[in-house]
């Protein structure tokens, strides 16, 4: 087992998504929305191309809390998919390593 797995039920990730949607619903989410800004890449979106990204994923042990989500981008929460904050970090270091083509 990958030492940053967890094991979290289908109820307990059901109940998180809940949670969720009930924190995407308040004003606090909808100031953070407001200001337009991807909070991995910095670019500028219309508040409502950006959406919830779980900082440390549902599956990897995170939890709905405002704590732990942040507004993204389609393409970096597309990228991200169930990283964690360290590998999605190793995962931006190494892209800006490679040579273009």
């Amino acid at each position: 087992m990958d030492p940053f797995e967890f094991d979290m039920d289908d109820g307990a990730i059901r109940r998180e998504r809940h949670k969720a949607r009930e924190l995407r619903d308040s004003q606090w989410w909808k100031r953070r929305l407001s200001k337009g800004v991807c909070g991995y890449c910095g670019q500028q979106k219309p508040p409502k191309e950006l959406t919830m990204d779980h900082i440390v994923p549902l599956a990897r042990g995170g939890r709905s809390t405002k704590g732990n989500v942040a507004p993204a981008c389609k393409e970096c929460n597309t990228k991200k998919k169930q990283l964690l904050p360290m590998e999605w970090d190793q995962y931006l270091r190494r892209k800006k390593e490679e040579p273009l083509i």
